[in-house]
């Protein structure tokens, strides 16, 4: 497949891996890390200041800042929902499922190891190399979003944010709810009992549904003919039950215990990644995200770059055993299907193609009529007049009003990636 060209030189790109480069000193010298990371930041962060005053297109920013924001309620909605899912699904089983039950076996770890024992060690040392993690692919957005302050990327930015929030929030909701439905073991047995306080036993429901034909053949083939519960549950201790107010229907899917504390909100805070296996992978999912839409737009030989970070933050995530190899697979087509989805957010490539239709459809008996009089001159006028109807109304700057709003995205959006930089640095 060939990639598409970059769409102004290669600065993009450049800076993209000088930070990914920088950003791995941290493995290899520490010192020279924190010289250069904050040095780099500030470059990077005065240079699109600059820029902000000579920025022709915002009108068009003006006109996609409400799908912006409802994009991001939409993906923080999202998220509320997904740590509600996560915790639910460790917490249900009890620690001791956890602990006592097998990981599934995956061939892809199998694959790995024996590659582990083929391969030179030099390129194993590569593959373990901890080059890339969540932080990284969500900074190389920023810096792509951030571009179309150089016309490096087609305009709006906010357009661009949106789309990416959006899928990320579909992409999550779907995750969600494909793990929620059927829990499986994590590749990390002792990932529960080292992270979460909830009960040792199971919930009611699965006291009642789950554990007594968990593993008895027989009671398994007579739940099956019956299709209705029919084991004594046994004797099992209560669960704990805060008073958390209107909330308090949440008690069921957290499963608090009296030492974490009364906050309803805290707990989600601590779900992290969870620990039984979530398919498909998160961290993928914005990997992948993040390579779609830096390869629809920018393109160019950095785009093969980012799908290669990829590629090695999936075998990561597998040979570390946060994710089995399926959940690495399921989640890199569907990203790829999402972002082909959603395409209508961003760009406004068909927008600007229906407006010069329109025109030209109602400038064609003009149009024919000055090639049978041979006035070039009135053809070449008419054309560009096509021309100038699919395109935007671009200022020179951002004036009067826009100047405000441009200050407040500009600082908006230094500030979202302060937060996605300190909250997601350790991945």
């Amino acid at each position: 497949m060939r990639l598409p060209a970059a769409r102004s030189g290669g600065g993009l790109g450049i800076a993209a891996m000088s930070y990914i480069l920088i950003d791995y000193l941290r493995h290899l010298s520490p010192a020279w890390h924190a010289r250069l990371q904050p040095v780099l930041w500030t470059v990077l962060a005065l240079i699109a200041i600059t820029r902000v005053p000579y920025y022709r297109h915002w009108t068009a920013e003006f006109r996609a800042a409400i799908p912006f924001v409802g994009s991001m309620i939409f993906m923080l909605s999202a998220l509320l929902f997904e740590a509600l899912s996560v915790r639910f699904a460790t917490a249900v089983l009890g620690l001791d499922w956890h602990s006592d039950t097998d990981p599934l076996p995956d061939t892809g770890q199998w694959l790995l190891l024996a590659l582990n024992e083929k391969l030179p060690g030099t390129i194993v040392q590569i593959l373990r190399a901890r080059i890339i993690g969540l932080h990284h692919f969500l900074m190389l957005f920023m810096m792509l979003a951030f571009s179309v302050l150089f016309d490096s990327v087609e305009a709006p930015g906010l357009g661009l944010g949106a789309r990416y929030m959006f899928t990320m929030a579909v992409g999550r909701l779907l995750r969600a709810i494909t793990f929620v439905s059927t829990i499986l073991p994590s590749a990390r047995p002792w990932c529960a009992s080292a992270r979460f306080r909830v009960p040792t036993y199971p919930h009611y429901w699965a006291q009642k549904y789950y554990v007594p034909y968990a593993s008895d053949a027989s009671a398994i083939r007579q739940i099956i003919n019956q299709d209705m519960a029919y084991a004594d549950v046994g004797n099992y201790p209560s669960d704990c039950r805060p008073d958390w107010g209107s909330m308090s229907f949440l008690i069921d899917f957290l499963r608090p215990t009296a030492s974490e504390g009364s906050s309803w909100f805290g707990l989600l805070k601590k779900a992290g990644g969870g620990c039984n296996d979530l398919i498909y992978s998160g961290h993928m999912l914005v990997a992948v995200l993040t390579a779609m839409a830096w390869t629809e737009a920018y393109g160019g030989f950095s785009s093969a770059l980012v799908w290669l970070l990829v590629m090695h933050s999936a075998q990561r995530e597998v040979r570390e055993r946060h994710h089995y190899s399926a959940d690495c697979i399921v989640a890199i087509y569907v990203g790829i299907l999402l972002w082909k989805m959603t395409g209508f957010i961003w760009p406004l490539k068909d927008a600007s193609k229906s407006k010069r239709l329109n025109k030209l459809d109602k400038i064609q008996s003009r149009l024919l009529q000055a090639a049978k009089d041979s006035d070039m001159d009135k053809v070449t006028e008419l054309l560009k007049e096509v021309e100038l109807g699919g395109q935007e109304t671009q200022n020179k700057g951002p004036i009067k009003g826009l100047w405000l709003f441009a200050c407040a995205i500009i600082f908006f959006a230094l500030t979202i990636v302060v937060l996605a930089f300190t909250l997601t640095s350790d991945g």
